[in-house]
């Protein structure tokens, strides 16, 4: 351990995001090769001396108890646990959340040592793995809040190879079987289905981790939403969702030294007549068992929303993936759509 192969995927995996900028400690990870990268894991990272590392993959990550704050993260599947070892700007992104994180370490602050936290989901605890609409994102659900991670790839490659890489590892867990199945009869067999609400499909690993992929009913409850938002101007049996990808919305900062751009994480979402963007909630839905209270906020909020023959013409960077995209829609007078969208913030 580990084989040729394995050292020469985990070191071509070993790349930041060149649109995402991270800490020096994570850039010093980013630039680990080969053996070099396997002893940093088992020198650094890794809680037991005979755990392998299998796979790694560059993430943004969002957190359940801090589900505002999106961070990048390096993302490494051992043998016995998952670790998200994320950047050092997280800790102080989000001051209150700070009991979520033990900062002994805080008065190495000022020296010239990099310190990154890392966050571990040992295997053993994992219970549910929700893939997002088209693999552009998944959910890891641990037994509390503290264990629930999403990981957003954008990118359904990366979100799909992840899930295979997992499910090899939770193969080699010695779990206890689970119990034979009982035999049901008719009644309660299609009886306990009355619930008005269809289940997503399930897969249930041999080691009892649910993967639990979207259905059918998750597209059409979005075309209805989406529908509700264009203000029934459009027959819903008409409207087809074309395209759902994750995406950025590049905000240039005005003022500063050189002109930087923040990104602003969104959904996009093409229909047959309409551009939206929206603001998703990644972390919330479907509902943890263990959630008392829905989520303060809808799974889905509207940002943006322009008709598509407003769009006067797409502007192409010539950089690679990732592609910059900017609409130019034409200043038309009477935008109806976005009037109807802000009624509802002036009353009647």
């Amino acid at each position: 351990y580990p084989s040729e192969f394995l050292m020469q995927k985990i070191t071509e995996d070993n790349q930041i995001p060149v649109h995402l900028h991270v800490s020096v400690s994570l850039q010093y990870v980013a630039g680990l090769k080969g053996n070099a990268l396997v002893e940093f894991f088992h020198g650094n990272i890794a809680e037991v001396e005979n755990e392998e590392l299998r796979h790694l993959m560059w993430s943004s990550v969002l957190f359940y108890k801090t589900p505002s704050v999106e961070v990048m993260a390096c993302v490494l599947l051992s043998t016995k646990a998952i670790y998200f070892l994320l950047d050092d700007s997280f800790i102080h992104a989000d001051e209150h959340q700070s009991d979520f994180w033990n900062k002994e370490n805080s008065d190495c602050e000022n020296s010239s040592f990099h310190l990154s936290c890392c966050f571990v989901l040992k295997l053993n605890d994992l219970q549910s793995v929700n893939i997002g609409l088209f693999d552009q994102y998944f959910r890891i659900t641990g037994h509390s809040a503290d264990h629930i991670v999403t990981c957003l790839t954008r990118d359904s490659y990366n979100t799909h190879t992840f899930i295979q890489q997992l499910m090899a590892v939770l193969s080699l867990l010695a779990r206890t079987p689970s119990p034979e199945p009982v035999d049901k009869d008719f009644y309660s067999e299609f009886g306990s289905k009355n619930t008005g609400k269809m289940e997503n499909y399930e897969l249930i690993h041999s080691s009892r981790v649910k993967f639990i992929y979207p259905n059918e009913e998750e597209i059409g409850d979005l075309a209805f939403l989406v529908a509700e938002k264009m203000d029934g101007l459009t027959n819903l049996q008409s409207l087809n969702i074309l395209l759902y990808v994750l995406a950025f919305q590049v905000n240039h900062v005005e003022g500063s030294a050189q002109n930087t751009s923040s990104l602003q994480p969104k959904t996009l979402i093409l229909t047959s007549s309409d551009l939206f963007l929206f603001d998703e909630d990644y972390i919330s839905y479907p509902l943890p068992e263990f959630a008392k209270e829905p989520p303060k906020r809808d799974k889905y909020q509207l940002a943006d929303g322009r008709r598509i023959r407003d769009l006067d013409r797409v502007l192409m960077g010539y950089q690679t993936y990732p592609q910059a995209l900017t609409f130019v829609f034409d200043d038309v007078q009477n935008q109806d759509l976005m009037q109807n969208l802000t009624l509802d913030h002036f009353g009647e």
